[in-house]
């Protein structure tokens, strides 16, 4: 079935020179702090954008004013998006705008927008997904899978388990790992990637029996 059009959206009046005064002079403020949570210093941020540690001083301190070329660099150094940065209002829209992605034939839905960090997707496994002999492989990050529906089996170190709906496995992808759908239908699992040490706390566990 077809996407129902969107009703476009109302033209937005350019603000008067005037009132972008403000919104650049916040500019400065923002980057400071984004960088200062971060415990990162401005040579570490030159490094990792390209951008000299005088300009980067004087982005923050006011005395050179934001372009387009400086904020998008910095934007994806501090993993936000742009229009966090020079703080612009709300769009009135609160609708999620999703892009599935098609993988190995695994439908993957992004639920969050930051790069980095923890990653959020819902994901759709067909049926006999990852077929043969289990091959559990290994590599650096944790992970949290909640099986929506259909199930998945997961072999994790000597375990063989089966995940039911309203179940959740979380472990440390430094162990060895595999997984598959058995069937008969398609499994939508949450799953949340992290890099090693950011874990996710399984706050209430299933009170399924058995």
């Amino acid at each position: 079935m077809a996407e129902p059009r969107r009703p476009p959206a109302p033209a937005t009046p350019a603000p008067a020179p005037g009132d972008l005064e403000p919104v650049l002079e916040a500019v400065g403020p923002r980057l400071r702090d984004l960088r200062q949570r971060r415990g990162a210093t401005l040579a570490d941020l030159s490094r990792s954008t390209g951008i000299s540690v005088s300009t980067l001083s004087r982005l923050e301190s006011g005395r050179r004013r934001p372009t387009l070329e400086l904020l998008l660099p910095l934007a994806r150094a501090h993993q936000v998006p742009l229009d966090e940065l020079v703080g612009a209002p709300e769009t009135g829209d609160p609708r999620v705008h999703l892009s599935p992605v098609v993988r190995h034939g695994v439908t993957y839905v992004p639920l969050s927008r930051r790069q980095g960090g923890l990653q959020a997707y819902k994901q759709v496994f067909p049926a006999g997904h990852n077929p043969g002999p289990p091959e559990p492989r290994t590599h650096e990050g944790y992970e949290w899978m909640y099986v929506l529906s259909g199930r998945m089996r997961l072999v994790l170190g000597e375990h063989d388990l089966m995940v039911e709906p309203g179940e959740a496995v979380e472990f440390d992808t430094r162990i060895p790992h595999w997984f598959t759908n058995p069937g008969p239908g398609p499994a939508e699992v949450l799953t949340l990637w992290g890099p090693q040490g950011e874990r996710m706390h399984v706050l209430a566990r299933s009170t399924r029996k058995g």
